[in-house]
Order: C-alpha cells, then structure tokens, then sequence
C-alpha cells in the first residue's frame, strides 16, 4: 500500500526510485533482519572531477525484504548527481562491487539491525525506545529500512516526497562519513542545508536533499 497525496509537489523521482507524489509506504517493514548482508555487485564511473577519491560498496541486510540492485541503483543515482558530494570538487566518490576494497560502505539495515551498528559505533539512534533514525559509524553509513520506507515527520508533513527523503539520508549519512557535522537552518524558510537533522527537525528551514543549491554549497552553522 502506498500513501500519497494529490497536491504534494511534483517530483524528479523515476526509475527506481518511488512515484512521484508517494510520501510513504504504508506496509510495514520487518523490524529485524538476519545481521547479514548481500552486497550490490558491479563497478560505476568517478562522479565528480577533484578531490580524493573515496570508493564505496552498498549492502542490503538479508531479510529485509528490500532488493540490493533497487537499493544500489538509488544510493548510486544519488551520489553520482551532480549537486551530491561530488558536484563541489572536493571529493570524487566511485561505486565498486561488495568484493573490492572500498572506502566506506552504504547498509541498508531493519531497525533493530541499524540500533545494533549504530551503537557499536557509539551513536544511539533511539527515539521513544526503538531505533528511529540513521547514522554514520566508522566506514559505515547505516540506512534505518523503517526511515528509508517510511519517510519522516517533516517530510510527510511538509507533502515532500519519499523519493526526495531518500535523497536526503543518503547524502546525509555519506557526509558524516566525508567528515560534516550537524549544521543549523541559515535563515527560516529557505531550503535546509542536508546536514540538518531533517528526520527530527528542519529548525525553520523546509526540506532540501541536496548540498549543493544552485550549483553552490549550501551549508549552515555548525551544531
């Protein structure tokens, strides 16, 4: 089942990413998984011109019942796309096959998975007792499978998308591991800078997915 909304705003989504105007899926997600993971198979090109280049692997927690091609597909569009990470000429990132050496890797992870590496790697993502958000560990951007289905607050209220949140945690997540903190919204009602907590709260701002705006970073003050 999925919930949608008419009159949200239209979006870029194709492929294999949500329709355009799906703000959620309504069935749920299984809350726990195996602890293992299948790994997207495959090389991709360099996005990006400058910088140093982090190569990174994507995973898909067996028993979640999520595809690792659909998953990789979306997190490879994502950082690949020109106002990601590695449209600002800081960074060039590179997807690789679970079997190379790579820099980090993207998990897609049930809830109680993602609470158990979240916590390894010293961030508790529990909100109300049970694993709610995402986070970064050391080489690791964990994706809370209840998040990635299910959206967030803000967006759902703001009629943003699930494609578009989806964009946001990654390029949230893959900063923290690129070394950016948690940022402020700049000035109310302009678009958040994607290290906002937009899963919580866009402290004034209205969601945004990207860093880059414009063809410039958009950044806020550090939290």
């Amino acid at each position: 089942m999925l919930e949608s909304a008419p009159a949200a705003p239209p979006s870029a989504a194709s492929g294999p990413f949500p329709t355009a105007g799906v703000l959620r899926l309504a069935a749920p997600a299984p809350t726990r998984g195996t602890g293992r993971f299948q790994y997207a198979s495959g090389r991709g090109p360099v996005a990006g011109a400058k910088g140093p280049l982090r190569r990174f692997r994507v995973a898909v927690e067996r028993g979640s019942n999520e595809d690792v091609d659909v998953f990789a597909a979306q997190v490879r569009s994502i950082l690949g796309d020109k106002r990601s990470w590695s449209g600002g000429g800081r960074v060039r990132l590179q997807p690789v096959a679970g079997s190379d050496p790579a820099d980090f890797t993207v998990y897609l992870a049930t809830r109680d998975t993602a609470g158990q590496m979240c916590a390894r790697g010293g961030t508790n993502i529990r909100i109300g007792g049970v694993p709610y958000t995402s986070c970064r560990a050391s080489g690791k951007a964990i994706i809370n499978l209840d998040r990635w289905r299910g959206s967030a607050r803000p967006y759902v209220q703001a009629g943003v998308d699930l494609a578009t949140y989806r964009q946001y945690v990654i390029n949230h997540e893959v900063g923290h591991e690129l070394g950016y903190r948690h940022q402020g919204c700049p000035k109310a009602g302009t678009p958040a800078p994607v290290m906002v907590q937009q899963t919580i709260t866009l402290r004034g701002c209205v969601p945004f997915a990207w860093p880059r705006h414009n063809n410039r970073d958009l950044s806020g003050p550090t939290l």
